[in-house]
């Protein structure tokens, strides 16, 4: 009869043996694809490693709420329209024409700056300016004619803004912009204490401040990776959180470099084949502790 320590100390090696060849289970999680009611398609994602790397970590899920991440703070995103790729978001922190805020700044960082900018038809207006700010001076050339409205028209028409007139009777400068004006330089050097920004400006000639929609509309590009591959063999497009590189993630355990599922000439996957070989593996080490019980002990 074998010895109980020697018995005891085979089954721990055996254990140690089968422990090791097993693969660890793969950090990836599922990629949620909605938050709320707004579908979270390619390439953004609410999960790490899921979407495209470049737009890692701008968006975040709050309960039901769907946010856009800058350093300056969080932006309500009120809808995404994947055909169009443009995205609406709101300040909360920004003054509009029934609410007035204390002074901000809309800060974006220089990757969210060159992928996912303010659209064209999203129009900045800068509010009770000094004489001496620099966009009625040596920059006046970034202010521009927004369909025939005025600084007049804001500060009477908009509740909010009439306390700028209240001292003088009259209306402080105001300055019609874009977004690389306050992408360069912050409201203290711009020396106008508040802004706001409205969107869809081509259809707002003749309507008063009162029914503009007020917000931004970011314009993204989608990355060409070959993503469409892996979604039609039932993966989610994602990335290597170390790399950087594309992966197709098939389930919380497994991912493949391209698609997860057999292509359309009958070949396995390369998810697939993964999981065929670890399956395999782990049998064969299996059987083969069976074996040598039998025989051996």
């Amino acid at each position: 009869m074998q010895h109980p320590l020697k018995h005891h100390l085979t089954l721990t090696l055996l254990a140690l043996i089968l422990l090791s060849h097993f693969p660890p289970a793969s950090p990836v999680t599922p990629c949620r694809t909605v938050c709320g009611t707004t579908a979270i398609n390619y390439p953004f994602s609410i999960d790490d490693g899921c979407g495209a790397p470049q737009y890692r970590s701008m968006l975040n899920c709050t309960g039901t709420e769907l946010f856009f991440m800058t350093t300056s703070g969080r932006y309500k995103v009120q809808s995404i329209d994947y055909n169009k790729q443009t995205m609406v978001v709101y300040d909360p922190a920004m003054s509009t024409c029934s609410i007035l805020q204390p002074h901000h700044d809309f800060v974006m960082t220089d990757v969210e700056s060159v992928v996912i900018p303010p659209s064209s038809d999203t129009v900045f207006a800068l509010l009770n300016c000094s004489i001496d700010s620099p966009v009625l001076n040596r920059y006046k050339n970034l202010c521009f004619n927004f369909s025939g409205h005025s600084c007049d028209e804001l500060y009477g028409g908009c509740n909010a803004f009439r306390v700028f007139r209240s001292f003088t009777n009259s209306s402080p400068p105001c300055c019609f912009t874009g977004y690389d004006t306050v992408k360069y330089m912050s409201m203290n050097i711009l020396d106008c204490s508040h802004y706001t920004s409205f969107i869809n400006v081509d259809g707002l000639k003749g309507i008063g401040p009162a029914d503009w929609v007020y917000g931004m509309k970011l314009s993204y590009a989608v990355p060409d990776t070959g993503c469409g591959r892996c979604t039609r063999s039932g993966g989610a497009c994602g990335y290597d959180t170390e790399t950087g590189v594309m992966m197709c993630l098939c389930s919380t355990s497994m991912n493949a470099t391209r698609e997860c599922a057999a292509g359309s000439n009958g070949d396995i996957g390369s998810g697939q084949k993964l999981a065929l070989r670890t399956k395999f593996h782990a049998f064969a080490l299996v059987v083969g502790a069976f074996i040598y019980f039998v025989i051996f002990i």
